[in-house]
């Protein structure tokens, strides 16, 4: 090992450890912790980060760092990535006054607890202050960041992902209107013919509970080094890829919700758990972007849970458990249940063909909030206007609409888009996986195995040494091509609705 990248990790062992203390207070907040021990537990995240940045801000490891990106042709592939990330980081860190990180970190968790209330009393009026101060955070470090001919919000994008900008993804949103749009209205005017009442029975709790683990560890969550909790907003986050954990909701007027939750975050997780030995607990130790994530969750959530081989050896169980609630529903009726297309008003609940509809909502919504061209106030009304646009629907309340994701309560501006991203990437990469595997076979043997291992070989193991458009090429031949996600669900919904 480079004599200068060893001491190197000798600074960044405690950095790691405050990342990890600072982890598991947002895991603590989001699932078990007290409402009333939010205001003493924020100021205890404010002094961890404050330390956090003191500890990664030293000069030490600005001069190793310099060191080492000046010998990078003697480094190990592993030790290049390392130095990549942390002078990424740096470079992001070092520009924000010490004073306002920390009040950052203190308000997101403020507004965490703050959004769950309102979300639930559908009070956006109490969440609103906290949110402006959010996006007014934001938009002001995105400027002591912001490189020259950077917008403010390709600043805030890079954080998930480097190899975009928002003119990529005006071009990909662009195209998916033009390619889905049309698809959407064709399997709209069909959805009456598909009956799917028997999904939005009484379905209680424990029992979802109980089937819902056993799906998690049946797509290979692994239960020695995973945890399943209960959050408002389903999530996953870990330590190390010996410390994965998810949680997931439950509503008994609803069977699918909490399925495909947990299918969703298992397929995060199960990205977390492959993660190779000797890159977890580094800077490189997590997955390559958050499309790249994303494209893993809604690869198990979509591509794979409401495909029909995936059920057919499950779909007796879920019988045997719901026996009135599913009498007489045949699997064909419930695989066209499960992938029924029309407007909705929940992302988390939407269809895999109007799904990415809710995502240019939000897109299109954060994208005026950091240009200042819509106010928060303002922003109830706007989701309004734009859900009427793009999917011909508008909520009621401001539950179903502005307060239904907790994602702006933590200041990630710029992730919304990783979530269609990476529903195009798991298209593309069943592609690829196709030449070498027969999928449907290994779903209708209840044997997911070469899946898992397939994608352990190709994504997880590399975490974050190699970029998103460098995993697919490495992986599929090719640079990110929104053709295979067009394609994918054209032929999917045509066979459906056959």
């Amino acid at each position: 090992m480079n004599e200068n990248f060893q001491k190197l990790e000798e600074y960044l062992e405690p950095v790691q450890a405050l990342q990890t203390a600072l982890t598991l207070f947002q895991w603590d907040n989001e699932t078990l912790a007290p409402e009333a021990a939010n205001a003493q537990s924020s100021r205890m995240v404010g002094a961890l980060s404050a330390a956090y940045l003191e500890a990664f801000l030293k000069p030490e490891i600005r001069q190793l760092l310099e060191k080492l990106t000046a010998e990078k042709d003697a480094l190990s592939e592993k030790e290049r990535a390392v130095v990549r990330e942390l002078n990424r980081d740096y470079e992001q860190l070092e520009v924000i006054p010490k004073d306002e990180y920390r009040a950052f970190q203190e308000l997101t968790m403020k507004a965490a607890v703050v959004w769950a209330k309102a979300r639930e009393e559908d009070d956006f009026a109490s969440f609103a202050p906290y949110l402006k101060e959010i996006v007014e955070t934001q938009k002001r470090f995105a400027g002591y960041r912001r490189k020259e001919g950077q917008s403010l919000y390709d600043v805030l994008l890079s954080d998930y992902e480097p190899d975009f900008t928002e003119k990529d993804l005006d071009e990909f949103f662009a195209a998916l209107r033009e390619g889905l749009v049309p698809l959407v209205k064709e399997m709209a005017a069909k959805a009456d013919s598909i009956p799917d009442s028997f999904l939005y029975k009484n379905y209680p709790a424990d029992q979802q509970r109980e089937f819902c683990e056993m799906l998690a560890y049946y797509i290979g969550f692994e239960k020695e080094k995973g945890v399943i909790a209960e959050s408002a907003h389903p999530f996953t986050t870990n330590l190390h890829n010996k410390d994965v954990r998810i949680t997931n909701h439950f509503y008994e007027d609803s069977l699918p919700s909490a399925m495909f939750s947990v299918i969703h975050e298992g397929g995060h997780g199960i990205y977390e758990l492959g993660i190779a030995d000797e890159l977890t607990q580094t800077p490189i130790g997590g997955g390559a972007t958050m499309a790249m994530h994303e494209s893993q969750s809604r690869f198990y959530e979509n591509i794979l849970g409401r495909s029909e081989a995936f059920w057919k050896p499950l779909y007796p169980k879920l019988l045997a458990l719901y026996p009135e609630q599913l009498a007489g529903i045949s699997l064909e009726a419930f695989i066209k249940a499960i992938n029924k297309s029309q407007p909705s008003l929940i992302r988390t609940e939407a269809d895999e063909l109007t799904y990415c509809l809710h995502i240019m909502v939000r897109y299109e919504l954060e994208k005026l909030l950091i240009r200042g061209e819509l106010a928060v106030e303002d922003l109830p009304r706007a989701w309004k206007d734009k859900c009427r646009e793009y999917l011909g629907i508008a909520p009621d309340t401001d539950r179903e609409g502005v307060l239904q994701d907790t994602h702006w309560a933590w200041g990630n501006f710029g992730y919304f888009p990783s979530y269609a991203i990476g529903s195009a990437i798991g298209a593309q990469l069943l592609c690829a996986m196709k030449k070498e595997i027969n999928v449907d076979a290994c779903l209708e043997a209840s044997d997911l195995t070469a899946i898992k291992k397939y994608l352990g070989k190709n994504i997880h193991r590399y975490g974050k040494l190699y970029g998103c458009n460098e995993l697919l090429v490495k992986t599929t031949g090719e640079k990110f091509n929104a053709h295979y996600f067009i394609e994918y669900l054209k032929e999917k919904y045509h066979r459906l609705y056959a």
